[in-house]
């Protein structure tokens, strides 16, 4: 980031206690308060001068103020109410920003954002992490790219390779490109979580890599097939579809899949040509 643009630090701890408030864990508040952590996740999101950014959990505006300096619009969604008056007061001076206060999980961003491409940077709380990424790629219009801080064993569940794929990273890895670009360390955070956290930047595709009229489908396969851990394809895919495992069995070899394999094995071309097999299955039946 220019250093230029960088603001000047905010004390957190003092701006809790003006305003007689503690960060609250029922709503996972760890807010990232160092001044190179927050400069990583700026810098990862490569924000353009013309760019509109969805911040989802602006806490107390640390973020959210470097974002201002670098992008041309910024809508930073915030569900706690007790912090509103702090980032109307932190944030007052920042022209380009729309404080939204709201759960994200019940927002449409294609209502929050008016452009077709934008942006999501975020420092979330941990325990919603898939639920986020699940509703964004859900959105009618989904972002351009998603940069977001998040427990360090999940960054790392969502880039796996086939061998360790989950249901999760294939829920992320069929719209886009996802890659963990930093570290940080939990005194990087106020107050410091129990875990170690990492950036994780996903950069979607033009279209998803299944298409987009089979989606469904894919989910379907999908969760049926991590839906027995540690059982073979045939047998989880015959209990998940409700199929005859001889049926099961005769999709994966038809398809070039050994039955014996598991779920996590798979890569997403595999997923996909069962996919195209199971949906003409089902249009004869």
């Amino acid at each position: 980031m220019d250093p230029s643009l960088i603001p000047s630090p905010l004390n957190v701890r003092n701006l809790l206690r003006e305003y007689d408030l503690s960060p609250r864990k029922s709503l996972g508040q760890n807010f990232l308060v160092d001044h190179g952590a927050l400069e990583k996740v700026v810098d990862a999101a490569e924000i353009e001068p013309i760019d509109v950014v969805l911040e989802i959990g602006a806490g107390l505006g640390s973020l959210t103020r470097f974002l201002s300096a670098a992008a041309r619009k910024v809508v930073a969604v915030e569900l706690d109410s007790k912090l509103i008056p702090i980032l109307e007061t932190v944030l007052g001076s920042e022209g380009n920003v729309e404080l939204v206060y709201g759960d994200i999980l019940k927002l449409d961003p294609t209502r929050l954002i008016s452009v077709d491409q934008y942006l999501v940077v975020a420092n979330i709380p941990y325990y919603i992490t898939s639920a986020i990424f699940r509703h964004l790629l859900a959105a009618k219009r989904k972002p351009r790219r998603i940069v977001m801080t998040i427990q360090k064993e999940v960054a790392q569940r969502i880039c796996a390779e086939p061998g360790d794929m989950s249901l999760l990273a294939l829920s992320v890895q069929v719209f886009g490109k996802a890659r963990i670009v930093a570290k940080i360390s939990a005194g990087s955070f106020y107050p410091a979580p129990n875990v170690d956290s990492a950036v994780i930047r996903v950069d979607l595709y033009p279209n998803p890599l299944v298409d987009e009229s089979k989606l469904d489908t894919f989910f379907q396969l999908s969760r049926a097939g991590f839906g027995q851990k540690r059982k073979m394809l045939r047998k989880s895919l015959a209990a998940g579809l409700s199929l005859p495992v001889a049926v099961a069995e005769e999709m994966l070899i038809k398809n070039d899949i050994d039955p014996t394999r598991r779920a996590e094995t798979l890569d997403l071309e595999e997923w996909g040509k069962l996919t195209e097999h199971y949906a003409k299955l089902m249009a004869h039946c």
